[in-house]
C-alpha cells in the first residue's frame, strides 16, 4: 500500500470515490464543491488533498496550498484503524468529542447533521479503506 495521504494514496482513494455512488453521485445531487484535505494532528499543513467538483474528485495530490473547504486531522494512530476498520457515525462523534478527530477547516457540527452530507462523509471512510 502507498504512504497514507501520498499523491499516489490520495489518487486511488479518489477513484475509489468517484466509483462509489453513495459518494459521488450522492453529492452531486446537492451541487457539492469543495477541497477537501486530510492530513495528520499538529502538523502545520495537511498532507494530501481532493478537489471535489459537483461531487466527484476532479484532483487530488499533495497538498500545496490550496484554499480549503476541509482539513480533517487525526492522529497516524487513529488514521491506520480507520484504514482497517472504517468508522461509523457513532465511532466518528466519539473520536471527534475527545479530540481524536479534528476539523482545521469545516463545521463538522453542520455537515453531521445534514443527512445529505452525513452519508457520503461516513462513506468516504470505507473508500479510503480500500485504497491498495
Amino acid at each position: 500500500m502507498s504512504e497514507l495521504f501520498s499523491p499516489e494514496w490520495m489518487a486511488g482513494f479518489a477513484s475509489n470515490w468517484n466509483a462509489d455512488p453513495e459518494l459521488g453521485a450522492a453529492l452531486a445531487a446537492i451541487d457539492f464543491n469543495s477541497n477537501v484535505a486530510y492530513g495528520y494532528l499538529g502538523d502545520d499543513a495537511p498532507k494530501g488533498v481532493l478537489i471535489v467538483k459537483q461531487g466527484m474528485v476532479v484532483d487530488s495530490g499533495a497538498y500545496a496550498g490550496q484554499p480549503l473547504n476541509w482539513d480533517i486531522r487525526a492522529s497516524a494512530e487513529t488514521w491506520s484503524g480507520w484504514m482497517k476498520t472504517p468508522p461509523n457515525m457513532m465511532k466518528l462523534g466519539v473520536n471527534y468529542t475527545t479530540g481524536k478527530l479534528k476539523f482545521v477547516v469545516g463545521d463538522y457540527g453542520a455537515m453531521i447533521k445534514d443527512p445529505r452530507m452525513a452519508g457520503p462523509f461516513i462513506k468516504s471512510f470505507a473508500a479510503m479503506s480500500k485504497v491498495a
